[in-house]
């Protein structure tokens, strides 16, 4: 698996509660610019429209060998998930206000493009900084063992 790129942002903004694998469509040109990791998550997301999941917001870069035939960076993007797992993200969404949010897109170990994407839930002012207080004394002992060791 060749990860292309992360959404870091997911990870502090949200309490993600399940993550699903999706494929995604795309045109030719955008495959070979993922391969060159050339995407960004910056405020992405999913909804459901219709039965049928899309992924707005995902600037791939165009790829420059292929002049005429690159699509707009920030197009709409379809998602592809077997209907089952549409039904359920429709149960998750419907119970609370929950978003679909991508963190991750990157290669399988079959080639294709697959995009992770978790049921989230927006965290709090308080939730945020009680998980910086975590990592930062995580990080102090860590600090302090590895000084204890020399």
């Amino acid at each position: 698996m060749k990860v292309i790129a992360t959404n870091k942002k997911a990870y502090h903004n949200y309490h993600l509660l399940d993550k699903f694998e999706c494929g995604i469509s795309l045109v030719g040109p955008e495959v070979k610019s993922l391969r060159n990791a050339q995407a960004s998550f910056t405020d992405s997301f999913a909804r459901l429209d219709k039965g049928e999941l899309y992924l707005y917001n995902l600037h791939i870069s165009p790829y420059e060998q292929a002049s005429y035939n690159n699509e707009e960076a920030m197009r709409v993007r379809k998602l592809l998930l077997h209907r089952r797992e549409i039904e359920r993200l429709t149960g998750f969404l419907t119970r609370k206000a929950l978003t679909l949010v991508p963190t991750k897109i990157y290669f399988n170990n079959h080639g294709f493009v697959k995009v992770e994407l978790a049921v989230a839930e927006g965290k709090k002012l308080y939730d945020k900084r009680r998980d910086i207080k975590k990592a930062e004394v995580k990080r102090e002992i860590a600090r302090a063992i590895k000084q204890k060791k020399r």
